[in-house]
This record gives structure tokens, sequence and C-alpha cells, in this order.
């Protein structure tokens, strides 16, 4: 009894101090900070908007060029390309990592931006100099001359500084941008969920430029001129970006947040011999929160119970005179514990974001083939729509839809279901998952007629890759716009849930997460594409992805995909009915049966 009382002195004191050094960092440090809102967006939007031109107007056409250029197969073209979008997406995770724990997110994109500009400046120049490409193919010849070592090192060392500069920018400028409004404020709330949708139609803009007319410029005038422009656009994107410097919202880092998830998975180990008591029945909790931490702090939640014993606080366990614990990796505060819990509740949902992606990674993949061998003529003209820039219809798609969905359906549903968004983040992730699957079978039919047509009525051949169909390339467009609207629901939605769902201090992570989804994404459908390749090509019925999709079944693969579509809904179904959203401190219904520490020295599990 000694013990749990002196345990219930301890969190008391420790309970009162941290409210009033809470209460005194609010009060010393919130006039401070100067939030200019949408003062700041042209600056941050207008970084952003040059800096996907530039990336994209490049990445966008990089798999013609690697196949008409450096004289690859299409297999090796497409899955270089997946692996390079996996690495860097990947590589966002250990952006974020640093950028939250050491630099800042200003100093992270600034240096980002400008490594980026410097990638792309070697890419240019692998056009420009004719000895950093291996020479053209004949028209008449089979076969070509393969790149050389050093020339795939220089090219590759292009790909290195992107995945630098994407790692640093693709998780930042989201949560930098969001980070120019009051969090507190109605207008500042409101500014944040229009500043994500805003955000994505300036993203699909910049797309849709780098799609048409700078593709068009590397296709059909100089790869030289095509790739050099990118890289002038990204040395604008540093100069806008730097040009804000003195009104920006800079938010300091506040050391490692995964090493305080880290350490609770690792105490709750440690401790995993405790017995945790029936629901309703009390426990002893270790309670601080650090009087500078920029999170917000949370109710106690029932999901995830075994993680709690990592509050547990036991007789060896140190307490320090300002109340935090002697040592982490043997006690952490019910805070971290409830912090971890919503990391650990979104990762289900990552996991279903993986599947989803994969149907854009086709449309932005072998889509770029089907065009190729289609009919690509505009009207009765000799001009032709370049393969790349089919999907400025997805882009068109969901530039249309998102203005339309921020400024007419969202209040309109706003009155009817009185939620803040309309409808629910996950209600919105789930419409787009099922136009995702919708989106696979249009384009398995679309397949099957163009095969057909090119077999029995070719307009064409075309040099290496097959025949030609007489279907127009304009019949693509129903999957890219059903695409479209499937990123304007689940894409977005998927941001703005990482980010409200995860701790204050983790939401460059959070964007990071999105974009480790994406490279999941790349990864998978590399590995789907090279099993289907090789073990369709040991099949009666022929190689499903063959260089000649004429000689293919690519409308099974995507018969595949929609498959795999339609299960995915069902399990994001099931995780959506299980998640539960982060609540205030003062709103949760399971706080209210949880006993206060000021009151009593335990906390009810």
């Amino acid at each position: 009894m000694g013990a749990e009382e002196a345990g219930r002195t301890t969190i008391e004191t420790m309970e009162k101090e941290s409210t009033e050094n809470n209460e005194k960092h609010v009060t010393d440090s919130d006039p401070k900070i100067n939030y200019r809102g949408w003062k700041a967006m042209p600056f941050i939007i207008g970084n952003e908007t040059f800096e996907k031109l530039g990336a994209i107007g490049t990445l966008a056409n990089l798999l013609v060029y690697l196949t008409t250029v450096f004289n690859l197969k299409n297999i090796t073209a497409t899955n270089i390309i997946n692996i390079f979008s996996g690495s860097t997406n990947f590589a966002t995770m250990i952006g974020a990592f640093l950028s939250d724990t050491y630099f800042g997110r200003y100093k992270t994109i600034g240096f980002c931006t400008f490594t980026s500009f410097l990638g792309l400046l070697v890419i240019q120049l692998t056009a420009v100099f004719k000895n950093l490409h291996p020479p053209q193919c004949a028209k008449e010849s089979k076969t070509c001359r393969e790149p050389t070592a050093g020339q795939m090192t220089f090219l590759l060392a292009g790909f290195g500084l992107l995945l630098v500069g994407a790692a640093g920018v693709r998780p930042c400028n989201l949560a930098f941008g969001a980070d120019q409004f009051n969090p507190k404020t109605d207008s500042g709330k409101k500014g944040i969920n229009s500043f994500f949708n805003w955000y994505f139609f300036t993203f699909t803009f910049a797309q849709m430029v780098s799609l048409t007319l700078i593709v068009y410029v590397q296709s059909n005038v100089s790869w030289a001129i095509g790739l050099g422009i990118p890289a002038a656009l990204m040395l604008i994107s540093c100069i806008v970006y730097f040009m804000g410097a003195k009104i920006y919202v800079k938010v300091r880092p506040s050391g490692s947040p995964i090493t305080g998830i880290v350490q609770v998975l690792v105490v709750a180990i440690k401790k995993r011999s405790l017995k945790l008591p029936a629901e309703h029945q009390t426990i002893s909790l270790f309670n601080y929160v650090p009087p500078k931490s920029i999170n917000s702090r949370l109710p106690y939640t029932f999901q995830f119970r075994l993680l709690d014993k990592a509050a547990i606080v036991t007789p060896q366990d140190k307490i320090n005179p300002d109340g935090s614990a002697g040592n982490p990796w043997n006690l952490c505060s019910i805070q971290q514990v409830e912090e971890t819990k919503c990391v650990v509740r979104v990762l289900p949902i990552w996991l279903s974001a993986i599947l989803y992606h994969l149907v854009i990674v086709q449309n932005h993949t072998l889509l770029v083939f089907q065009a190729l061998q289609s009919d690509r003529r505009v009207g009765h003209s000799n001009f032709k729509i370049p393969g790349a820039s089919y999907n400025v219809f997805l882009m068109l798609s969901m530039t249309l839809w998102l203005p339309i969905y921020d400024r007419i359906l969202v209040p309109f549903l706003r009155r009817l279901t009185g939620k803040e968004g309309g409808i629910t983040l996950l209600q919105r992730m789930g419409t787009g998952i099922f136009l995702s699957a919708l989106c696979m079978l249009v384009a398995a039919v679309v397949e099957e007629h163009r095969r057909n047509l090119a077999l029995s009525n070719p307009i064409g051949v075309q040099p290496r890759k097959g025949a030609i169909s007489s279907m127009s390339g304009l019949w693509l467009i129903p999957q890219l716009a059903l695409a479209g609207l499937a990123e304007s629901f689940t894409a977005v939605g998927q941001v703005e849930l990482y980010y409200k769902q995860f701790p204050e201090n983790m939401r460059s992570i959070a964007g990071s997460l999105f974009y480790c989804g994406m490279a999941g994404s790349s990864y998978l459908s590399t590995l789907l594409i090279t099993v289907v390749h090789n073990s369709s090509s040991k099949s009666a019925s022929g190689n499903w992805l063959p260089e000649d999709l004429n000689k293919g079944r690519l409308d099974l693969f995507y018969y595949m995909l929609a498959a795999l579509e339609i299960m995915n809904l069902g399990y994001f179904i099931l995780c959506s009915k299980w998640f539960k959203y982060k609540e205030n401190d003062t709103s949760s219904l399971e706080l209210k049966q949880v006993p206060k520490q000021s009151e009593t020295s335990t906390v009810g599990v």
C-alpha cells in the first residue's frame, strides 16, 4: 500500500505540474507565431507548381526516353521506372525523419529542391551530348546497341540526385503549407481543409502542362530542349521558395518522434508479463506530457490495451524531479502510448492504399504502350498525341472535379451530414477504391477492343513493337477519367487522414507514409509484371505481356487487377468498421469512463 500511495502522490504532482507547464507554454509561445495563412501560399504553391512542372516534365516521358534514346526493352524500362519511383517514395521516410528530428521542414525543402535541380540537369546532359547515350537505332534494324556501363552510370547519377530531392520535398511540402494556418481557429481549420484540395489542384495542373507541352517538345522537337525546360523550371522553383522566407511559419524540429514509438513497443514487450485487469478496473498509469510538446493531449482509448503495459509504474521505475521518466526505455507515458496507437490504427488503411495505387501505376506505365499501338491522330490531321500525354486526361478529370467537390459538394454534404468534410475521410477513400476497380474493368474491355482491331485492321506498324490498331487513342479516356476521379477521392482523403490522425510532431512522416504507399505499389507492380510475364510466357495461351502487346493479353492482366481491387474494397470496409478517429481530450466517450488522475491515482482500463 505504501508504494501505491507514493505512486498516487507522484502522479497527482506530475499531472498538476504538467498542466501548469503546458498552460505556461501556450501563453508564452503562441502569441509569437504570426500565421500568414493564404498570404504565404503564392510562394509555397508557386514552389510546388514549378517543382512539379520540373520533376513531372522529366519523369512523365522518361519511359519513352529509356526505350527510344537508351534503347531499353519495354519490360526493362517499365521495371526501372517502377523501381525508381518506389525508391524515391520510400526515401521520403528518411527525409521526413531528418526533417522532423534535425533540420525542420523549411531547410529540408530548400536543400532538396536545389538537389532536384541538379538531378534534372544531369539527365538533360545525357540528351545533349551524344557520347552520354547509345546511337539511334536504324528503322530497319531489329536490334539496337544497348547503353554502355558508363552511360547508364551517368544516367543513374541523375536519378540518384532526384531521389535525394524527392526524399525531402515530397513529405515536407504539404505539411509545410498546412503549418502556415492556425489549427486552433475556425478559419485556420477551414484553410487547412481547403489547402489539401487546392494543393492537389495545382499538383494536377502542373502534371497537365508537363504531359502536354513539355512532353510534346520532348517527343517532336528535341529531347535536349524538352529536358532542359524542366531543369529551368526547377531552378525557378528554388527562387520562388526562398522569396517567401521572411513570412513563413517555421516549425522547429522537436527530436525523433519515431524514437518515442519504438520506446513504447520495447517497454510494452519488457512488461508483457504484467497482467491487465478487466475493463473499468483501474491500474496506475504514468501520465506526463513534456511542457514544450507541440502535440495535443490525447484521451485514453481501449484499443491495443497491450501497449498500455508500457505506462504501468513499477517500484523499479524512477521519476525525475520534473515529473518525467528516469529511463524512457523502462517507462513510457500514457500520452506516448496513445500517440503510438494513432500510428498503429492507420497502418491497415495504409496497406489498402498500396493495393489501390496499383491502378494508378498501370495508367502511368502500361497505358503508354497501349497508346503507342493505337491511332493517336487527332481528327484527319497528321498531329499525333504523344503516348505519355494521354495521362493528361487523368489529371484533367481530377483538376475539374476537385474545385467542384471542395466548393459545391462539400458544403452541400455538410448541411446534410453535419460533418466538417461532408463525408468522413474513410468514406471518401472507399469511394475511390470502388472507382479504381471500375477503372480496371473498363481498361480490360478497351484493351481487348484495341487488340482485336490491331489484328484485323491495322493502320501501320510501329518499329520493333508491332501493328498499330485502328482504334482511336481517345478510347483510353474513360479509364483515365475514372482513375482521376478515384485519385480525387482516395489520394486526397488518404493524405488528409494521415495528417490529421498522426501526432503533430510526425506530420512530415505522415506525408512520407503516403509516398511510401505509392512506393509499395510500384514495387508490387514490378513484382506482378515480372511474375505474370515469366509465368505466362510458358503457358499454352502465350505471354500476357510481350514486347508486342498485340501478341499478348494485357486485358487479362487488367481483369486480374480489377479482381484484386474488389477484394481490396472488402478488406478496406472491414478496416473502416474497426478504425477509430483521433479525438480531442475533452470529447472522448471512453475518457468519461476513466477517472482523471487529478481525482485518483489510477486510470481505468
